[in-house]
């Protein structure tokens, strides 16, 4: 029989089940001590932080953002810079707050060092409105974006920020806050490819989830990282906003605005509890973090397996002349999610042949993104 290769077998196995069962016969399977865990080792992990606090796990990346730009005060009226290449979830999420995504289109020949799709970051100034609340960038294939680039942008466009003004209600009291306190466009980094990235800023490497204000990851089947489905928010501290305070309300927004867990309140014995807020439900359980320990104890070799593999791919597309994206430079390295390649010169036809050609062998291969403006739900949207 011809073997295959899968374009997205999740790399899981008897750890990852013998965890899961650990957490079943706990019976514990909801939100509990085991999604608690995951948050500290993912923060530590990211940061390199022992002590760091900084992570809050939810059901999805989508369910991230949402809650980010919530936290942000982005709302109706706002405008938030996308890419124009991505997946949809980066943009529905701004279009869930009722905020006004804008798309700005990648670099024809992507970024000069590493090729990857990036958003044009000439052209983002230009982007900018008193509108603007936040910029999102996309760490596609595991490829780090330049967030040194975005922060000049936001930096240098200070004087067209216009803060919110809050409601009084605690969630808007904490945009409010947030918006002043940067007193600028808030840079966010969607890392649902990229987790284990870095990059060197200033002398200093930093992994993702520590190079923008904040920063999503998905844990979904297809990535290298996954609790089945699942996602998680970062974010770097902010001068007088404990963490503390972020951390809370995102486990509020979470979980339908209850101020108390259903674990805390068996703990207490006591049913006690109040509704902040009529908010949302986008928790993860237990069973899903339970695998995400495993998964990150193995994942650093995971890694390690997926940049070797990486290494003789380049060897052979160099050797013939096949376009590919560089996965390492002096000042990235990527978590080797995707091997991306390009065809120039070549018509969409022949490069669908060229992916039968390769499912004929065994090979499986896809398309990573559709531009999101060739989609029906975003074709009335222009792009700069």
């Amino acid at each position: 029989m011809m073997k295959m290769i899968p374009f997205s077998r999740p790399d899981v196995g008897d750890a990852e089940a013998e965890a899961v069962s650990e957490a079943i016969h706990s019976l514990w399977i909801t939100t509990g001590p085991k999604v608690r865990e995951l948050e500290k080792r993912l923060a530590c992990f990211v940061t390199g932080d022992e002590g760091c606090e900084r992570a809050v796990c939810l059901n999805s990346a989508t369910a991230a953002e949402e809650m980010l730009l919530r936290i942000l005060g982005v709302g109706p009226g706002d405008e938030v810079i996308v890419p124009a290449y991505t997946y949809t979830a980066t943009v529905s999420a701004v279009v869930h707050c009722g905020a006004t995504p804008v798309m700005l289109d990648i670099r024809r020949e992507g970024s000069p060092l590493t090729r990857a799709p990036e958003m044009d970051y000439d052209r983002l100034a230009d982007a900018v409105t008193e509108r603007t609340k936040a910029v999102i960038a996309v760490d596609i294939g595991g490829l780090v974006c330049d967030y040194e680039r975005l922060f000049d942008v936001a930096e240098s466009t200070r004087h067209l920020f216009r803060p919110m003004t809050g409601q009084g209600d605690v969630l808007s009291s904490l945009g409010e806050r947030i918006q002043k306190t940067l007193g600028r466009v808030a840079v966010l980094a969607d890392c649902a490819h990229s987790l284990g990235g870095s990059r060197c800023v200033r002398g200093k490497w930093l992994g993702c989830g520590n190079l923008a204000d904040f920063s999503t990851f998905s844990f979904h089947a297809v990535k290298n990282f996954t609790t089945a489905e699942g996602g998680a928010a970062l974010w770097r501290s902010i001068p007088g906003i404990p963490d503390e305070e972020i951390r809370k309300m995102l486990q509020l927004l979470s979980l339908h605005g209850q101020d108390r867990s259903a674990l805390s309140r068996m703990q207490d014995n006591s049913w006690e509890y109040d509704i902040i807020g009529p908010w949302y439900k986008c928790n993860m359980t237990d069973l899903s973090a339970a695998m995400g320990l495993r998964q990150l104890d193995r994942y650093p070799e995971m890694i390690r397996r997926r940049r070797e593999l990486i290494a003789r791919y380049d060897r052979a597309m160099d050797e013939i002349g096949i376009w590919h994206v560089r996965h390492e430079t002096e000042d990235m390295k990527s978590s080797a999610h995707l091997y991306m390649t390009r065809l120039p010169g070549r018509t969409e036809a022949e490069r669908n042949a060229v992916i039968s050609a390769m499912a004929e062998r065994g090979v499986m291969a896809n398309v990573h993104f559709k531009p999101l403006p060739m989609m029906t739900a975003y074709r009335r949207i222009n792009v700069i």
